[in-house]
């Protein structure tokens, strides 16, 4: 007995020891953009929109070429990602949280809640209104068992000070500046601060300056470039005047074998915009991504003072992505690349920088860091774990892509020869195939040469299989009803 006792005394008292030989759980640091397009980052090729931060990450990190979102519009996105779900899986296609779907499965930041982490949301992460949940500072479709803290960041969004128009609807350019999910570009006067991304920003530089008793799990949300595209002055400047943009190519006959599914709900026709108007909505769309990108970088700056850079693992990545007047698309909801495909950057402490060409999904998010940060990851989860890919940026973890969009019932499998889009589960709402190899700004539907009668028909069993496997998971099976942390 004495000898036991002894034993223990001597592991409390040698515990510095003993510990330093338990490797400290990393931190983790999630930044998630809003209606970001990865086109749009100067680390994805584009050469007008300047984003330092965030190349400066991706150059310590792995970029991703090819991560799909798993709907193509926020709240069926997040609803995913956070609680490592396809679509299909939660039924939560709408503006929702997932936890009447998932009772009391944790989320993605409530797993790491249970683990000992704290966990802490600022600004939107699960679903808000943009503009008008920042508009009033609430919650939103927020999950409040996912957070050990959670902070709102009020904006005053299209009523800022400053020089606005309204872009959409407007050909007569006569309409007052206005809210709601509306084109609207607003050069505002002041600084940061006045603006939700400028406050977020410096609640998290506020959080991450602190002592932290725990690992700490950090979700910061910017809803910058989300409509109104509001920016200070200065991030505007760059893009001046607006007539000097450049739109993507407009090719006669676009839309000629689209079907009517296919046609994304925001148009060049169906918002009134004229050429001016689409110019002015591409600068107004990259001074609020300068904007996001200048929080960012007051984000990875604090966290490198703080001294956590060497053990916090830091994702940047976006719900969906974004048109910007490409088949005359705007916006989101569109399973076409420029609107499913999204920016992802993970940076992991002491993996080597890479570009990774692997098809990911968003859904991959949950276990991949769940085991860079040394946690069990539930088997009940449907992503996949990136960490071979950020270990070796030349491996692959999937050959297909999988994307869900609400709206048109429509799916994407992306592969790396073809883009198969199918509209309603029996296809009767259309079809397109586009050889990306061939066709990567997809201007040509092959779906209905005999050629491709043999592919079509593979990518329909593909995706009936998919769809079986996202519904045969254990939300149809029975499970507690009181969620908790």
């Amino acid at each position: 007995m004495l000898r036991s006792v002894f034993a223990l005394l001597s592991l409390c008292v040698g515990h510095s020891v003993i510990a330093a030989d338990v490797p400290a759980r990393k931190n983790v640091l999630l930044i998630v953009s809003d209606d970001l397009t990865a086109g749009a980052l100067s680390c994805y090729g584009n050469t007008v929109c300047q984003t330092p931060h965030i190349d400066q990450l991706a150059a310590k990190g792995t970029r991703y070429t090819r991560a799909y979102c798993n709907a193509t519009y926020c709240g069926p996105s997040r609803a995913s990602f956070l609680s490592g779900y396809y679509p299909h899986a939660t039924k939560v296609f709408g503006y929702t949280s997932p936890r009447p779907a998932i009772g009391d499965r944790a989320t993605l930041p409530q797993y790491f809640l249970q683990h000992g982490y704290s966990s802490t949301r600022v600004s939107k992460i699960y679903h808000m209104g943009v503009p008008g949940d920042i508009e009033k500072g609430s919650n939103g479709a927020d999950d409040e068992l996912s957070w050990s803290a959670r902070f709102n960041s009020q904006g005053p969004e299209w009523k800022a000070p400053g020089t606005g128009e309204t872009l959409e609807g407007n050909p007569q350019r006569n309409k007052p500046v206005q809210g709601g999910n509306t084109f609207v570009v607003v050069e505002a006067d002041g600084d940061d601060l006045v603006h939700a991304d400028g406050k977020t920003a410096a609640k998290a530089v506020e959080l991450l300056s602190q002592p932290h008793a725990e690992p700490f799990f950090l979700a910061v949300g910017f809803v910058r470039p989300h409509v109104p595209f509001v920016a200070p002055r200065r991030f505007a400047e760059p893009f001046l005047p607006f007539d000097t943009m450049v739109l993507p190519p407009k090719v006669p006959g676009d839309w000629d074998d689209i079907p009517p599914a296919g046609i994304n709900y925001k148009t060049s026709k169906s918002m009134q915009m004229d050429i001016a108007q689409q110019k002015k909505a591409i600068g107004g769309y990259y001074a609020a991504v300068q904007f996001m990108d200048a929080q960012v970088g007051k984000v990875l700056d604090a966290l490198a003072e703080s001294g956590h850079a060497d053990d916090t693992v830091v994702v940047f990545t976006s719900d969906h992505g974004f048109h910007l007047g490409e088949h005359d698309f705007w916006a989101k909801v569109s399973l076409h690349e420029e609107s499913a495909r999204v920016p992802l950057i993970i940076h992991a402490p002491g993996l080597p920088p890479g570009v990774c060409d692997s098809f990911v999904e968003l859904i991959d998010l949950y276990p991949t860091l769940s085991q860079l940060c040394g946690l069990p990851v539930p088997e009940r989860i449907q992503g996949r774990d990136l960490t071979p890919t950020l270990q070796d940026a030349g491996a692959s973890v999937r050959e297909t892509a999988f994307c869900y969009c609400p709206m048109s019932q429509g799916f994407l499998l992306r592969n790396d020869r073809w883009a198969y889009l199918q509209y309603k589960e029996d296809a009767s709402g259309g079809i397109e195939l586009f050889d990306m190899q061939q066709d990567p700004h997809q201007y040509t539907n092959l779906a209905d040469e005999k050629s491709s009668l043999g592919i079509v028909s593979g990518f329909q069993r593909q995706l009936a299989a998919m769809l079986a496997e996202h519904r045969n998971c254990d939300l149809a099976k029975p499970s507690g009803t009181k969620a908790s942390r």
